[in-house]
């Protein structure tokens, strides 16, 4: 390759490496369907990269007359190395997709259906669309709801697949990375969705636990806060569970984020509390010392959890609660801090007047630490709050040799 000038014209605008599948876009200009469709799918871009035009449409045409020059230029220089860009499959149809979910419906056709759609599915982005547009979300959530009812109705029978159905659909489910409108039907539209997403859960099956998880946290980012308190203490239960089991990094942060979109509500901390919610953090903390983005999101639920009675007193009993948030504290990021500061402004404006709190923070140095706070560089809004702390309990801890001697003149006399 470093031998040889490769044509301006076959290097796509975005990744600006040689096209396997040139497509053009409505406003004339040609990239790779991978790169093009990242852009307008997964990035959430509605403009040309290259003309900056908004995209009234987003269908992509085959470029097959640049495809044919390219394959021909890779043949001629098949001595430099080029392989040959092989000929891309034709686009599947929107009527190919309507039978498979047709047939899908028949038992003995179902699961060889099911991995044909997984196979369309994970082939490029707008297969996923063609699929959610010919009305999948809601037949694989059929599959999904079916497949909780019997298993409620029904002593099971020992079975010899390896994958079941609902497992297949759950998984193409997440897979497609569905739009806005159809996370929110699934909610809206099918009731017990939710139910059979906790049944899932609740599996030994630990690929569908985390599908599970990671769907509902896709649904949890696009339905209103009011629709989230209908929910049953059950669904905090077993999210609290994904994350206790770390079942894998990708289903830990995705259980964290499902907290953090649900315990802005009051009574849900209070059912994340009651499922052992603090415990479970303060533990993954301590096992995730050094990683930046699971403290930060860690910190994030713990200071939601307490801003409730339930959440600050779990906390005081772990033997390591106040310890690891101090610790924090300074160490992974500016937001970390700040939520650190949180948590120990909660516990010393709710839970100070108990004088063995206040001892404990100061033999464990979250005092100290907070004088520290006032020293660097760590956000206004940060600071405020360990000045209002330490005013607070300025009495408590005036006195006490870990001060240093300029913070005594910020208390009240």
């Amino acid at each position: 390759m470093d031998e040889i000038e490769v044509p301006s014209f076959f290097l796509c605008p975005i990744s600006l490496e040689i096209m396997k599948d040139p497509v053009i876009l409505s406003t004339g200009i040609t990239y790779d369907r991978m790169s093009i469709e990242n852009w307008i799918f997964l990035r959430k871009h509605n403009n040309c990269p290259v003309t900056k035009q908004e995209l009234t449409d987003v269908e992509l045409t085959p470029n097959h007359t640049l495809r044919r020059l390219l394959q021909a230029w890779c043949t001629l220089n098949a001595s430099y190395g080029i392989q040959r860009i092989p000929t891309p499959r034709p686009p599947v149809s929107t009527s190919q997709i309507s039978k498979l979910i047709k047939d899908s419906k028949s038992p003995k056709l179902q699961m060889r259906c099911l991995k044909r759609l997984k196979s369309i599915a994970s082939e490029n982005e707008t297969n996923k669309r063609l699929i959610e547009a010919a009305g999948a979300a809601n037949f694989l959530a059929s599959i999904i709801r079916n497949a909780k009812r019997s298993s409620d109705s029904e002593v099971l029978e020992e079975e010899f697949e390896l994958t079941k159905p609902e497992d297949e659909a759950l998984s193409i489910l997440y897979q497609l990375q569905l739009s806005e409108t159809s996370l929110k039907s699934l909610v809206g539209e099918n009731s017990e969705f939710i139910e059979s997403m906790i049944h899932f859960m609740k599996s030994e099956n630990y690929e569908s636990r985390t599908y599970a998880v990671l769907l509902l946290k896709s649904i949890f980012s696009v339905v209103e806060q009011a629709e989230m308190m209908s929910f049953r203490g059950e669904l905090l239960k077993e999210i609290v569970h994904v994350l206790k089991d770390e079942i894998s990094p990708k289903a830990s942060k995705a259980a964290l984020q499902v907290l953090i979109y649900l315990c802005p509500l009051g009574r849900n901390r209070i059912k994340a509390s009651e499922a052992g919610a603090v415990q479970v953090i303060v533990n993954f903390l301590i096992s995730h010392p050094s990683d930046k983005r699971f403290s930060e999101m860690a910190l994030t639920v713990l200071e939601l959890l307490c801003q409730c009675a339930e959440g600050r007193s779990d906390l005081l009993k772990h033997g390591a609660g106040l310890a690891v948030v101090s610790k924090r504290i300074l160490r992974i990021s500016r937001f970390a801090s700040d939520r650190g500061v949180r948590i120990i402004h909660s516990i010393a404006k709710y839970s100070g007047s108990n004088s063995s709190v206040l001892q404990e923070m100061l033999q464990l140095g979250v005092v100290s630490k907070l004088c520290l706070v006032l020293q660097v560089d760590c956000g206004s809004k940060t600071k405020e709050k360990a000045t209002e702390i330490l005013k607070m309990h300025s009495r408590a801890w005036r006195n006490s040799p870990c001060l240093s001697t300029a913070v005594p003149s910020f208390y009240p006399a």
